[in-house]
């Protein structure tokens, strides 16, 4: 895997320099207020595509199909599975986006504002791709879909705002000096690299807790749920990710807001984002054939 990660640096020009350095693919970055942090990600390129601001949930490489009731955006939950976050930014200037999960922020799992949560940058017409919690500056660990009581939240004791994921934008106030080329059209649907492309992913050494925790998932992915039992956020396998701390000045109006719930399908049903399946036991398809009249004659005796 080609690794890549920006310098360590403070103040616009130098940012500049970094975000270029070669062998640099995509750049994210963090922010608290008007400070930031940035970092490659996995080396895997997303084609930019125009439209306004994005947050997608993928599974696979895949987005999940968003499903609108009740006056918002549902994805359906895939227990055990794990996500990736996809933002993108379709302005020709940088932002940087507040992005959190069960309302924890993904960068320090604190729970703020979204003008004081640290930020991921994401670079003029740019996309990133956040696949787990932000454990240090060259290490996190997966997102994936589990039960209330099993997700990191509640791990941490703050399981409030389960199930919701929110990312809100905000424009760099000192854009780059020179004018940035918008990237090549394209007006398709997302698709990630073929696997033969995608560089293989790095995984830190687990420690006997992560294995213990690996394990758990195992068990909890065989044994049947219940019905009551709501989707939420785990931690994950530890995976690479590299990480620094940049300078950045945002404007403090939010240029954009996307608020995504999650459910199991059961829960979808229930709320009516889904349809109730039919089930046909056979009694309700002999009722459809009944007829009122058939040939003449007289009422039998019982």
């Amino acid at each position: 895997m080609n690794r890549t990660r920006t310098a360590f640096v403070f103040g616009l020009t130098l940012s500049l320099f970094a975000a270029l350095l070669p062998g640099m693919k995509e750049t994210s970055a963090l922010a608290r207020g008007g400070g930031a942090a940035g970092g490659a990600q996995d080396g895997r390129v997303v084609t930019p595509r125009y439209g306004g601001f994005d947050l997608e949930v993928l599974v696979g490489g895949s987005p999940l199909e968003v499903l609108y009731g009740r006056g918002r955006g549902y994805v359906e939950a895939r227990e055990g599975e794990e996500y990736e976050l996809l933002v993108r930014n379709p302005l020709p200037v940088r932002v940087a986006v507040a992005l959190s999960v069960d309302g924890l922020n993904t960068i320090d799992a604190r729970h703020t504002s979204a003008w004081e949560a640290s930020k991921w940058v994401i670079e003029p017409y740019g996309t990133i791709r956040i696949n787990g919690w932000q454990m240090s500056s060259q290490r996190a660990r997966r997102f994936y879909f589990t039960s209330e009581r099993d997700s990191y939240a509640a791990r941490l004791g703050r399981a409030s705002d389960l199930g919701v994921i929110t990312a809100v934008f905000y424009r760099e106030s000192s854009p780059h000096p020179y004018p940035v080329t918008p990237p090549p059209y394209n007006d398709g649907p997302y698709r990630p690299q073929s696997r033969s492309e995608e560089p293989k992913e790095s995984r830190a050494p687990e420690s006997s807790a992560d294995k213990s925790r690996s394990a758990g998932r195992g068990a909890v992915a065989a044994t049947p749920r219940r019905d009551d039992e709501y989707a939420a956020t785990g931690i994950g396998r530890p995976v690479e990710n590299d990480v620094e701390w940049i300078h950045m000045n945002l404007e403090r109006s939010p240029a954009a807001e996307f608020t995504v719930r999650y459910e199991y399908r059961d829960a979808l049903i229930r709320l009516g984002v889904l349809p109730r399946p039919w089930r046909d036991d056979g009694a309700l398809q002999r009722r459809e054939r009944a007829r009122g009249f058939d040939g003449p004659g007289y009422c039998p005796e019982p």
